[in-house]
């Protein structure tokens, strides 16, 4: 293994940040007013911290955001439903709702198909970034993320989309071979690439880190691994503070993680009972299978025949653990999603149920099984830094506001 040139990083327990995007606001009271040159504006760092729940936030160590907590901007806000990392993420990268970027999950059903499939292509993402945005301002900008399907699905408008597991040769070179997806320190590697390039990119002004909640899934918040994987990422968010002393940091979540008991197959409970219907999805679904199994703690279901909605609406709502069983046409109106994108039928779970594909109709869980997708993990923090006095805290309630209003 190469050895690791920014190993001193970690030595000296310097940087790091966690899941929620920290939203830099590069500057853009400024922009408005005039150009500005590459790496003369105020920088950006936007950190989207996969899975980063507020009980993980207040059961661990992290010294660097409770400075920004005290000094700057801090909420407890809301994300948006599904609570799954696509949709979210799609939000805060667009600052608009489901409804008009068009992401509904991880995974959907495409009506040009009929086919279930992954929501990882640009094509499908119907507003414009921020690095488009920042691109018409002469902002030049990257895209970090642990995840690559994050890489596939926002790079349009970045300098660059860098990911661990696409690393090039010259990433390894410059921060060394990546860890496993499936690890928390994938995070840390991810975290010293974006901080090399604050070091020795100075042309960049916007950077957008995402990281992986593979440790939320695998640790609840009072657990030893999970403070030590908080801690270290602080540490590298205070590195990037003190490389960039005058940044605009904005981070949030996409959602929280918390233990799920029991897991329903909604299309096979259905066809046990005599009640067909097209399919049923899990939202959450998507190919990083180790972290939750593809459940999640909300289902689409589709129809075969309009005339069996009341009879499916009312088998579903006898299973065990479901909270609510609602059409497509409140889906949109009470969570803004694209309608297309979404089944007939949207199921909410409670808070110790998910659903997705099993070999039978139901599944009880094991005690250290973690995953989201409902109402019950859609509560995050949020954390603004160095943002102009015209940012208001009264007119950001939901994760994805905090940055639409930059460059725009």
């Amino acid at each position: 293994m190469r050895k690791n040139k920014l190993s001193k990083i970690h030595v000296n327990g310097l940087v790091v940040l966690n899941t929620c995007f920290l939203l830099l606001i590069s500057s853009s009271w400024a922009i408005s007013q005039k150009p500005l040159k590459p790496g003369t504006s105020q920088k950006v760092i936007i950190i989207m911290m996969d899975g980063f729940g507020i009980d993980y936030y207040r059961n661990s160590n992290m010294p660097n955001l409770n400075k920004i907590e005290k000094s700057g901007i801090y909420k407890s806000v809301t994300s948006l439903m599904p609570s799954v990392t696509n949709l979210n993420n799609t939000s805060i990268c667009t600052g608009t709702l489901p409804i008009v970027h068009g992401i509904t999950g991880n995974s959907f059903v495409n009506p040009a198909t009929g086919n279930e499939e992954f929501m990882e292509e640009d094509s499908l993402v119907l507003a414009p970034t921020i690095f488009e945005r920042a691109q018409k301002k002469g902002i030049h900008s990257l895209l970090f993320s642990s995840k690559k399907k994050t890489t596939g699905l926002l790079f349009k408008g970045s300098d660059e989309a860098i990911s661990p597991e696409t690393a090039s040769k010259k990433w390894i070179d410059l921060v060394g071979t990546p860890p496993s997806i499936y690890s928390r320190e994938v995070n840390y590697w991810l975290l010293n690439a974006a901080i090399y390039s604050m070091q020795h990119n100075p042309t960049i002004d916007l950077f957008y880190i995402h990281t992986t909640d593979y440790p939320m899934h695998t640790w609840a918040p009072e657990e030893k691994e999970s403070k030590e994987h908080l801690h270290t990422l602080d540490s590298l968010i205070g590195r990037m503070m003190e490389i960039l002393p005058n940044a605009v940091i904005l981070l949030t979540a996409d959602h929280h993680v918390n233990h799920k008991s029991f897991c329903w197959d909604i299309e096979k409970a259905l066809a046990k009972r005599n009640i067909p219907i097209k399919m049923a999805i899990s939202p959450e679904r998507d190919k990083y299978f180790k972290h939750h199994r593809g459940f999640g703690g909300t289902a689409y279901v589709y129809l075969k025949d309009s005339s069996d909605k009341a009879r499916v609406i009312n088998s579903i709502q006898q299973f065990k653990g479901v909270d609510e069983v609602i059409t497509r046409a409140e889906a949109v109106k009470r969570f803004h999603l694209m309608p297309s994108r979404i089944g007939d039928l949207i199921v909410l779970g409670d808070s110790t149920t998910v659903f997705g594909e099993l070999d039978t109709e139901s599944e009880i869980l094991p005690a250290n099984y973690r995953s989201h997708g409902s109402l019950y993990e859609a509560r995050v923090p949020l954390f603004m830094y160095h943002c102009p006095p015209s940012i208001k805290p009264s007119s950001i309630n939901y994760n994805y506001q905090i940055a639409k209003w930059l460059f725009n």
